[in-house]
């Protein structure tokens, strides 16, 4: 499978750590070019970039923060202006604000409309802003989450309504952009060893109840939801599209 990707610019959102640079590097290894958005953390994103290059393929850091809308095009514009085109958007970036239920006094709902800014609006800024300028045949990956479909435990309702708005944008983003054969399909993964997770579960992971709920009892690694990503990027999943493709142990069933 290595090259497959050869020839191919992709964009992947949050690359800098996490999923997002497991993504990144997946897709290097497969031969594609790869540039990455980061929002602050400019050392660990060369780091990443530096990882990308030293696998034979060209690669850029692009500092944006998906908060802020009007960053889109000019992120799309940067990787363009640098590789001369854009075959692969893979919409990473996110931020998980979870704990505290709806009716809770003191909720936080400045950084629940953060929330919803950044995996809902940010990332249909920058899908708006790359949908002109992807290649016919290109493809757009959500990384979504399984609650976005199931709610697993209380006080994650707000995170898990940007996940389930992502999924429906991406149906629609698909039928508008099939005539050019470009496929648009959502990966949801379930509890993932990420910063993220850490911060809802805290350091011992996850729980037993929660493992208890999963067929195949044990969460993913990063690799394996990256492997997704990729293959669906490639050149056999071209008429698969309009998909959300749950990598969650079979938690959903």
């Amino acid at each position: 499978m290595q090259n497959v990707l050869k020839g191919k610019v992709a964009l992947v959102t949050g690359g800098s750590r996490g999923l997002g640079a497991a993504i990144a590097e997946a897709l290097a290894h497969q031969g594609a070019d790869v540039a990455i958005s980061y929002v602050a953390s400019a050392d660990k994103a060369n780091l990443i970039v530096e990882k990308l290059k030293a696998k034979g393929v060209r690669a850029i850091a692009v500092q944006s923060d998906q908060a802020d809308l009007s960053a889109a095009k000019p992120l799309i514009e940067a990787v363009v202006a640098h590789f001369g085109k854009l075959d692969i958007l893979v919409n990473n970036a996110a931020i998980a604000v979870q704990g505290q239920t709806v009716d809770a006094p003191d909720l936080d709902t400045l950084n629940l409309d953060r929330q919803w800014q950044i995996n809902v609006m940010g990332a249909v800024a920058t899908t708006r802003a790359a949908a002109p300028v992807l290649s016919n045949g290109g493809r757009i990956i959500f990384i979504g989450s399984l609650m976005g479909s199931r709610v697993p435990f209380p006080g994650a309702a707000d995170y898990a309504g940007t996940k389930a708005a992502i999924a429906g944008y991406a149906r629609g983003v698909a039928r508008d952009l099939g005539g050019r054969n470009i496929t648009v399909n959502v990966v949801q993964p379930g509890v993932m060893p990420t910063d993220m997770a850490t911060a809802v579960l805290g350091e011992g992971g996850a729980p037993d109840w929660l493992l208890d709920q999963h067929p195949i009892r044990r969460i993913a690694t990063l690799e394996e939801v990256a492997a997704t990503v990729c293959y669906l990027a490639g050149p056999n999943a071209g008429y698969i599209t309009g998909s959300s493709i749950d990598m969650a142990g079979g938690m959903g069933v």
